[in-house]
């Protein structure tokens, strides 16, 4: 039975050695979602980290995604597991854990995702046994490896423990947050910093080295995107919602008032 959350869909393509590329949802109409896998995105990034979006809003997002071919990803506000479980029992494709910096912080992401006896995970599914059509055990194989767990790498001591972070079990993406790295090396958003971009490269090659997939949250441009396909991502969310709509209503803008009489 194919799963509801495309979490199927997603495997698959990273498995065949296809770029996995999303967007961000930081906008609280589940439209927004709908909408983009009618572009065609592999997967959206729905967060709650730095927006303002309710367990209720996040679930009609996640509920969006069914009938199509794009997998729902939620960035959770911490790696703390009362904050995870709520959102985990939704059923989507994949969570997003920020600031992993230690192993200690990593393997409690795992627990937090996992149920007994790999974690911590309480029980209490809906969406996940389809509301009562799935038998427990069955359920329990099915997402016994799931959801897909995507740790940010966005601290130099993260960078430092690299090595740690590859030997935790249960992780499937290591994806930098370059804009909070340069931050913890005092030099926020200088990506071109010689510094930053060390940080980035050591630990892109450890990660690609181990057989780990590698991902990246940036912004989107031809540059930029270039530049992280070299690194060896796999895994990339380009752009958001709200720079997307600014950008595209500002071209539209800007070209009509150049033709206006």
């Amino acid at each position: 039975m194919n799963s509801i959350n495309n979490i199927e869909v997603i495997r698959k393509h990273m498995a065949d050695g296809h770029v996995a590329i999303g967007t961000g949802v930081t906008l609280a109409d589940p439209a927004v979602s709908e909408l983009n896998a009618e572009v065609g995105y592999d997967f959206t990034w729905i967060d709650t980290e730095h927006n303002p979006l309710d367990l209720s809003v996040v679930d009609h997002h996640i509920m969006a995604h069914r009938g199509t071919s794009t997998a729902p990803f939620v960035r959770v506000l911490q790696n703390e597991v009362n904050t995870i479980k709520p959102i985990v029992d939704m059923h989507p494709a994949g969570i997003i854990v920020p600031q992993v910096s230690t192993r200690a912080e990593a393997e409690a992401a795992v627990r937090a995702c996992r149920y007994p006896p790999v974690g911590v995970r309480g029980y209490g599914p809906r969406r996940g046994i389809r509301y009562g059509k799935i038998p427990q055990l069955e359920y329990l194989e099915q997402v016994k490896n799931d959801p897909i767990l995507v740790i940010q790498i966005e601290h130099i001591d993260a960078v430092n423990n690299i090595d740690d972070l590859l030997d935790v079990p249960g992780i499937d993406v290591y994806c930098f947050g370059p804009n909070d790295l340069s931050g913890s090396l005092n030099k926020l958003g200088q990506h071109d910093d010689p510094e930053v971009v060390a940080a980035i490269e050591t630990a892109a090659q450890k990660i690609c080295a181990a057989g780990r997939t590698l991902g990246a949250s940036v912004g989107y441009s031809d540059e930029s995107f270039e530049r992280w396909m070299k690194l060896g991502v796999k895994w990339i969310n380009a752009g958001a919602d709200c720079g997307n709509l600014f950008n595209i209503n500002q071209r539209i803008l800007q070209a009509a008032r150049s033709r206006a009489t």
